[in-house]
């Protein structure tokens, strides 16, 4: 079978399962405290592990409290409006815990009905947001299969997500939804400050602001206006991701969304540019 490298394996996360396992231990032990319930999907941030691996951890941890799935479908991917979809639809993904195989099932249905960039293991493009969970996921769901996703922040994105549920359950398979994003980039570093640079100010309008309007999009379950309000206010660089994994958690029964975590890199490394982070989960009762 053949297995696409992990290219951020030893940067942004550590390369061998035993450095791997500690970190994961270590997340554990920052985490909230969460009652075990039904979740059936998240959303996750995509920083390298030292800024944003405990949520994310964190997030996928929770996700398995109950009965393991067959397969989890990762959204994410840097994609602007207009752009296709990205799928993956053979062989299988390196992670320092063994590889994941791709759901071949569900990807060949989806590319029988919708258009895509079809990603192999040898000819891809390297992004960071679905491969940083790959890890937890292999660590978490031991016999699991991936269905990786790039969504671009459209409204089709969110008839996608949708029809991932509708084949896998079709299929009888139990499948769980994770979006990966990463919320407002402020600074000079990414060309976005309009509350000025440098000081107190900006920090606190990302957090309780700007990052604020999309969360409370996020936790209200409303995938279109995860999509508005990201390219109105530029505060999640992958928007079509967390939208579809609203939509699918919808489409699987969730009422119910959750903060579990908020930082930003400021927390870590203090810097007049800096990235908000959240993680949320969906609960079906």
């Amino acid at each position: 079978m053949d297995t696409r490298k992990a290219v951020f394996a030893g940067s942004w996360y550590p390369a061998n399962a035993k450095d791997c396992e500690k970190e994961i231990r270590y997340f554990l032990d920052e985490a909230k405290a969460i009652s075990k319930r039904n979740f059936v999907g998240g959303i996750v941030p995509h920083a390298g592990w030292y800024f944003s691996g405990s949520i994310a951890c964190n997030v996928i941890h929770t996700l398995s409290a109950e009965q393991s799935p067959d397969v989890v479908a990762i959204f994410g991917m840097h994609l602007r409006p207009g752009s296709a979809g990205h799928i993956m639809t053979t062989g299988a993904w390196e992670t320092p815990f063994g590889e994941l195989e791709i759901e071949e099932g569900i990807a060949g249905e989806l590319t029988q009905k919708f258009q895509f960039n079809i990603e192999t293991p040898r000819h891809f493009t390297q992004d960071n947001t679905i491969e940083l969970q790959l890890p937890f996921i292999k660590y978490f769901f031991k016999d699991v299969k991936i269905l990786p996703l790039g969504l671009p922040p459209d409204e089709k994105s969110l008839d996608i997500a949708k029809a991932v549920v509708e084949i896998a359950l079709g299929r009888g398979l139990r499948i769980k939804v994770i979006g990966s994003t990463d919320l407002t980039h402020y600074g000079v570093n990414y060309g976005f400050t309009p509350k000025g640079s440098g000081g107190a100010a900006p920090v606190d309008w990302v957090r309780k602001e700007n990052d604020r309007k999309v969360i409370d999009a996020m936790l209200a379950m409303d995938a279109s206006e995860v999509i508005r309000e990201a390219l109105k206010n530029h505060n999640a660089c992958c928007a079509g991701a967390a939208a579809g994994a609203v939509a699918a958690a919808k489409q699987l029964g969730a009422e119910k969304a959750e903060m579990t975590a908020y930082a930003s890199s400021y927390d870590k490394h203090p810097s007049d540019s800096f990235v908000g982070y959240a993680g949320i989960v969906f609960d079906r009762d």
